[in-house]
C-alpha cells in the first residue's frame, strides 16, 4: 500500500517532469502538453505489458492509480479550489452586463444539449446493438453537455478573444455545473430506478432550486462575512487564510446543507474577488492573494490533466465501445452547435455573441475532470462502461483537438469587436497569454 505522501510526491515529480519536457521541447500548451504525455506514457506501458506480459511493468503504477478516488479527488478536493481561483479573475461588472447570455447559455443551452446527446447517443448505441436504454443515454447527456470549468479557463489563457466573449464562456462554465449536476442527478435516479423526491416536474424544480438557488445564497452570505473579516485587519498572512478558510469551509458546509458546493464557491469567488481589492486588500496583501491562488490553479491544474492522462491505466475500455465511444465525438459537437445556435435565435442577442461566434463557441466547448468524475460515479451496470469509453473519448477530444486549435477557430471565426471593446487592459481582465492570475483594483 502506498501511502498518500508517496503518491502526491510521484504525481508532483511527473508534472514537473513532464512540464519541462513540453515547456524545453514539445511546446504546447501546459495542460494540453501533460495530459498528452501522460495519455502517450499510459499507451505505452500498455504495449510493453502486451509485448511482455510476463514483466508486469506497469502493476507497481496501476496499483498506485487505483488508490486515488478520481471522482472525490476532483470533486471534493480539487474542483472548489480551481473555481474559486477563476471566480476571482472573472471582472463582476462585465459578468453582470454579460449576465442574460450567461444565463441562457448555462440553463438553456446545457437543457437542449442534454436532450439532443442523450437522443442522438441512444439511437446509435441501437444500431451498433449495445445494451444502452434512453434513461442511460440521456445520463450521458447530462454528464457531456456542461462545458468544463477547469478546462475552459486553462484553454482560454493560450486564446485571445474580445472580453465580452471571454465573460460569457468563463460565465457559462463557471455557472452552468450546477445545472448539469442537478440534471445528471435526476437522470442517474431514472436509469437506476430511484427517482426519489425529483421523481416529477415539481421535484425537478425543487431540486435546481435547493441545489443551485442554495448554492449561490450560500456562496453570497460566506464570501461577504470572509470580505467584511478582511476589511477589519491588515495582515497578509491572516488574509491569505481567510481565503482558504473560505474555500474549504464553503464547500464542506454546502455538503451538509446539500446545496451546490460548486456554485457556492463561485459566488464567493466573485465577491470578494469583486470587493475585497477595492477597500479590505491593501497592495501587498493583493499581491500575496493574487499569488497564492496562482500557484494553487497552476499546480492542481498540472495535477488534474496528467492524471486525465494516466487513468487509462484504470480504465482499461471494452473494444465493443469503442465505435460508440467514436461516434459520441461529433454527436455531442453537434449537441454543442444547436445548444449555442438556439437561444442565439430565440433571443437575438447583440454585442460579442453574435451569429458569426458560433463556429468558435461550438468549438471552444470543452470538457475535462468533472465529466469523468461524473462518468466513474455512475453505480455498476451494463451501460457504465459504455457511457465511460463515450466520456473519456469527448473528454479527450476537446482538451487535445480543440484545446490546441481554438486560437486559429478564433482568429478566422471571432467578430471583430465593436469600437470601445476588446481585449482588457488593465483594471478590466487578464491578458490571455497571462499564466498568472491578475488581482484587480476597480475605482
Amino acid at each position: 500500500m502506498i501511502s498518500i505522501f508517496d503518491l502526491a510526491a510521484a504525481l508532483l515529480t511527473l508534472s514537473a517532469l513532464f512540464g519541462w519536457i513540453n515547456r524545453r521541447f514539445v511546446h504546447m500548451p501546459h495542460g494540453i502538453g501533460l495530459l498528452v504525455m501522460g495519455l502517450v506514457a499510459s499507451l505505452l506501458l500498455v504495449l510493453l505489458d502486451v509485448a511482455f506480459p510476463e514483466q508486469h511493468l506497469y502493476e507497481a503504477l496501476t496499483g498506485a492509480l487505483r488508490q486515488i478516488d478520481f471522482t472525490a479527488v476532483v470533486m471534493n478536493g480539487m474542483l472548489a479550489f480551481l473555481l474559486f481561483a477563476g471566480a476571482m479573475t472573472l471582472d463582476l461588472g462585465a459578468l453582470r452586463d454579460r449576465a442574460w447570455p450567461v444565463a441562457t447559455l448555462a440553463l438553456v443551452g446545457t437543457v437542449i444539449s442534454t436532450a439532443v446527446v442523450g437522443g442522438a447517443f441512444w439511437g446509435a448505441a441501437q444500431a451498433i446493438g449495445l445494451p444502452v436504454t434512453l434513461p442511460w443515454a440521456l445520463v450521458f447527456g447530462s454528464i457531456i453537455s456542461p462545458t468544463d470549468p477547469v478546462a475552459v479557463l486553462a484553454t482560454l489563457k493560450n486564446v485571445k478573444v474580445p472580453l465580452a466573449l471571454e465573460i460569457e464562456m468563463q460565465g457559462e462554465a463557471l455557472f452552468n455545473d450546477g445545472v448539469g449536476i442537478v440534471l445528471f442527478t435526476v437522470l442517474l435516479g431514472f436509469a437506476a430506478g430511484v427517482g426519489g423526491e425529483a421523481s416529477g416536474a415539481a421535484g425537478i424544480v425543487r431540486l435546481l432550486v435547493q441545489e443551485a438557488g442554495g448554492g449561490l445564497l450560500l456562496g453570497v452570505v460566506t464570501g461577504y462575512a470572509a470580505y467584511r473579516a478582511m476589511r477589519t485587519i491588515d495582515d497578509f498572512p491572516v488574509e491569505v487564510l481567510i481565503t482558504l478558510a473560505l474555500v474549504t469551509g464553503t464547500y464542506a458546509l454546502a455538503q451538509k446543507l446539500h446545496v451546490s458546493g460548486p456554485l457556492a464557491v463561485v459566488a464567493a469567488g466573485l465577491l470578494v474577488g469583486d470587493r475585497a481589492p477595492r477597500d479590505a486588500m491593501s497592495e501587498r496583501t493583493q499581491g500575496y492573494v493574487s499569488s497564492l491562488w496562482t500557484l494553487i490553479d497552476e499546480v492542481l491544474n498540472s495535477v488534474l490533466f496528467l492524471l486525465i492522462g494516466l487513468e487509462v491505466l484504470v480504465l482499461r475500455f471494452r473494444a465493443d465501445t469503442l465505435v460508440l465511444a467514436a461516434a459520441a465525438v461529433p454527436i455531442v459537437l453537434v449537441a454543442r452547435l444547436l445548444a449555442v445556435s438556439a437561444p442565439l435565435l430565440a433571443f437575438r442577442w447583440g454585442g460579442n455573441l453574435s451569429a458569426k461566434n458560433v463556429p468558435f463557441l461550438t468549438w471552444a466547448g470543452v470538457r475535462g475532470g468533472i465529466s469523468v468524475a461524473l462518468a466513474l460515479s455512475i453505480p455498476e451496470s451494463e451501460a457504465k462502461p459504455i457511457i465511460l469509453a463515450a466520456t473519456y473519448a469527448v473528454v479527450l477530444f476537446t482538451i487535445i483537438v480543440q484545446g490546441s486549435t481554438l486560437g486559429m477557430v478564433a482568429r478566422r471565426t471571432v467578430a471583430k469587436p465593436t469600437p470601445g471593446e476588446g481585449r482588457a487592459e488593465d483594471g478590466a481582465a487578464v491578458t490571455p497569454q497571462a499564466s498568472e492570475v491578475v488581482v484587480l483594483k476597480r475605482p
